[in-house]
């Protein structure tokens, strides 16, 4: 029986011992019947005198620095000693050759020397002495050409040879060296000795003890030392200031964080699809996702090829809406740009260096949509208005025909009907394309239910084959759209080919270019506006409940223009109203078999 904290409780029977039943409680884990299980290993204790490398990045940089200023301050110290070892070294030299060349500028030296025997309290010892005494010199001595000594600190050494090579003194040059002698190390000045005549007759010799150099050298290390110290001690303030201030800049994380955050952050920003694009505090690119890439139409650049990094915004996309958005020159939420026909949702967000990240969204499918949405609705409004009108056409044939009217029934009939068929039979004979006749009839049948007359202007004809159908489509339907607006809200109809509410669309053929005009009676487009209604985004309607915003139809209209090569431009319009004119080279197919373009086709 397992008890409630995983011991096991084990009935026990009398054994050969003869011990009473009774409960026996067994170890943590034990299974009857098998063998003890050994006790868990102790986990490891990390030994005091054990130094962990510290993780986080501040701590990584603060030890860094720390041992940098520590071994700068060491480099530094060692370099300003050794060069002060060789100056103590050469100023003791300096002034032992200064005391030889006062000993040796004595004019009664020389007459000493040839006349004194190198015997103690000669001349020439009591004036090497007394030199000696005032100068504080270790020794002072006046030998022969002989290398005989005349003086010296020690009695017992005059007469007797020097220890050191006195030639080049003897031979008339001036020596200062460190060397050894009868006194042990010294810093030495040699020069030669001369008489009246000018005549080399000996040299002097005297030496400055190198301990006390050494002592001079040592008694400044404890100077050298506290400078080094305050140095290194500002050293390791500033090095503690700045690792607080990485500490507080990376938050806290380890290299191996960083390198972490690095690798997902570029995971995400190329996997994401939404186009993200960094702005620096001068507009220039920082960063730009494969998304943004795509979108911008900038594509993946190549090897060796600039990707956009580091250029300036506007010079990689050129002017426009989408520039301005991206600079902030144009402020907003989800706001609405064009590039290369497709139809982009930019927010934008401001950083604290002065730059910026801006995020974009593909809305061309979903403008597309609203367009087909706003398409079919006019279509379901037409159809609703076209049932109640079948519904009293057929209740006023029926009056007829029990009126017993009947050829004032045919009448009716054949007039209702052909008002309709010769539309679309006008349309069918001037448009050849298929998709392009059905928007016209379709819009037609709009244009009707809103007491629109649409009708074609005289000498249309657009027989050629489309290269491709849907960018006529869409141009042709946005300006249809624009001019069925800017006639008016839906109301009663009118007689066709009424001049009020009219809008006359016109289709020709100039070789293989195309040719459209969609004219209006509507209030038409001031002057100062008519370069404006082709940016993106701008619009003089209120944008419909519903919909993301205005000022796309127009815009996308010049992108497809721009791209054919062609140009789209508007008017006024006689007796009021406005007219666009789009123009689109190489729009049609050449004809089969032909290498060239056909001759013109004028409208007839």
């Amino acid at each position: 029986m397992v008890g409630q904290r995983g011991h096991d409780t084990v009935l026990g029977t009398a054994g050969a011992s003869g011990a009473g039943a009774g409960p026996v409680t067994a170890e943590p884990g034990a299974v009857r019947g098998a063998a003890p299980q050994p006790p868990p290993a102790r986990p490891r204790r990390p030994r005091p005198w054990a130094l962990r490398a510290p993780r986080r990045m501040a701590s990584q940089v603060l030890l860094v620095q720390l041992v940098i200023a520590v071994g700068v301050t060491a480099l530094a110290t060692g370099l300003f000693l050794a060069p002060l070892s060789d100056q103590l070294d050469d100023q003791a030299t300096h002034r032992a050759l200064a005391v030889a060349q006062a000993m040796a500028s004595d004019e009664d030296l020389a007459g000493d020397l040839l006349r004194a025997e190198p015997v103690r309290g000669n001349p020439v010892q009591r004036s090497a002495e007394r030199v000696r005494r005032a100068t504080g010199a270790e020794y002072v001595v006046v030998l022969d050409r002989q290398g005989v000594r005349y003086s010296h600190t020690d009695p017992a050494l005059i007469g007797r040879r020097v220890s050191t090579d006195p030639s080049r003194a003897l031979a008339g040059h001036e020596v200062r060296e460190i060397d050894v002698g009868t006194l042990g190390r010294s810093a030495r000045g040699k020069t030669p000795l001369r008489d009246a005549d000018g005549r080399v007759i000996g040299a002097v010799s005297a030496g400055i003890r190198y301990e006390s150099v050494r002592d001079r050298l040592t008694g400044a290390v404890p100077q050298v030392a506290g400078y080094a110290m305050g140095a290194l001690g500002v050293g390791v303030l500033g090095a503690l200031a700045f690792s607080r201030v990485v500490y507080r800049r990376t938050r806290g994380l380890t290299f191996s964080d960083i390198a972490a955050l690095l690798d997902e952050r570029e995971a995400m920003l190329h996997s994401i699809r939404e186009g993200v694009l960094a702005l620096d505090g001068q507009g220039r690119v920082r960063l730009v996702n494969d998304e943004a890439q795509r979108l911008l139409g900038l594509g993946r650049p190549r090897a060796g090829e600039p990707d956009g990094i580091g250029r300036p915004v506007a010079a990689l996309l050129g002017p426009g809406r989408l520039t301005s958005v991206l600079t902030g020159e144009v402020a907003g939420t989800d706001l609405l740009a064009v590039r290369g026909g497709r139809v982009l949702v930019v927010n934008r967000m401001p950083t604290e260096d002065g730059g910026a990240v801006a995020t974009l969204r593909d809305r061309t499918e979903l403008e597309a949509l609203g367009r087909e949405l706003d398409a079919t609705r006019a279509l379901l409004d037409a159809l609703r208005a076209q049932d109640h009108e079948h519904a009293n056409r057929l209740h006023t044939l029926l009056g007829l025909l029990e009126l017993g009217l009947y050829e004032e029934a045919v009448d009716f009939v054949t007039e209702t009907v052909g008002s309709h068929r010769a539309t679309a039979e006008q349309i069918a004979e001037s448009v050849g394309d298929p998709l392009l006749a059905a928007l016209l009839v379709g819009k037609a049948t709009v244009a009707a239910e809103r007491g629109v007359a649409l009708r074609l202007a005289p000498g249309s004809r657009l027989l050629g084959r489309l290269v491709a159908p849907h960018d006529l489509v869409t141009v042709l339907g946005n300006l249809v759209d624009n001019a069925l607006e800017a006639v008016g809200a839906p109301g009663p109809s009118v007689p066709a080919g009424g001049e009020d509410r009219l809008v006359e669309v016109g289709l020709r053929a100039r070789g293989r270019t195309a040719e459209l005009t969609v004219r209006d009676t509507g209030a038409g487009v001031p002057p100062t506006q008519r370069e404006l209604v082709f940016a993106d985004g701008f619009s003089t309607k209120e944008a419909a409940p519903g919909r993301g915003g205005r000022g796309l139809g127009l815009a996308l209209v010049k992108r497809h223009a721009q791209r054919y090569g062609g140009t789209v431009s508007v008017a006024g319009a006689e007796g009021g109203g406005a007219v666009f004119t789009v123009v689109l080279p190489e729009a049609l197919a050449a004809p089969e078999g032909s290498a060239s373009d056909p001759h013109e086709e004028e409208g007839r």
